[in-house]
């Protein structure tokens, strides 16, 4: 059960599926919904991407996230407003799991401008408040997948709502007993070199900015 439940964390979005009516909403799949976005997804230019323009194209062109975003693919919409969509996801791990994805494609979080990140944070107590009334649970886990190693199998920067109920058995990670942390020599270095890594990255910021 753990390898099954580990292997839908890393195969989640994978596969289209052209669901039906939900028996909540009773929402219509996609092509049916008036308000999603049409727009290309190619406006991101400045924000620091890695990928040369035409890789870019490519990467959004085949991207089932900027698919959904075009209307091309189906999804159950939830919610969506002029910076991101959230929608069920089409592999839920459980009932009501959903996904907030921003509407222009970032491959990964690093790349998503502080802007974007904050409109999507900002509509996680909204959403996550019916979700948990809808599935009839009153917890919930925010996750991110930020590359490969994490399990981002979707490079396109989306966030996880996903509703918990008490003694679900998710993640047998959750039952592991956690060690303390050692305050010795090798975690003050660890710490330092943190704090030195975000000192380098304001400093980087700040030049950034006057340019």
């Amino acid at each position: 059960m753990e390898s099954q439940r580990r292997l839908a964390v890393l195969c989640s979005h994978l596969r289209q599926v052209n669901l039906g009516i939900s028996s909540c909403s009773k929402l219509p799949i996609t092509e049916d919904l008036p308000g999603i976005s049409t727009s290309s997804c190619f406006t991101t230019k400045g924000h620091g991407q890695d990928l040369k323009d035409s890789e870019k194209k490519s990467e959004e062109k085949n991207c089932i996230f900027c698919k959904i975003i075009r209307g091309e693919s189906p999804c159950m919409k939830i919610y969506e407003d002029e910076v991101c969509l959230c929608i069920l996801d089409l592999n839920p791990l459980t009932n009501g799991h959903s996904l907030i994805i921003p509407k222009c494609h970032f491959s990964s979080l690093r790349s998503t401008p502080p802007s974007v990140i904050a409109s999507m944070f900002s509509k996680i107590p909204l959403v996550s408040s019916a979700i948990m009334k809808a599935a009839n649970c009153d917890s919930f886990n925010l996750l991110v997948n930020n590359g490969a190693a994490a399990g981002q199998v979707i490079f396109h920067t989306h966030l996880h709502i996903i509703p918990r109920k008490a003694c679900d058995r998710l993640w047998n990670s959750e039952t592991f007993d956690r060690q303390p942390l050692k305050l010795d020599k090798e975690t003050a270095l660890l710490a330092g070199c943190i704090r030195e890594q975000l000192s380098i990255n304001n400093n980087c910021e700040d030049v950034n900015g006057k340019l």
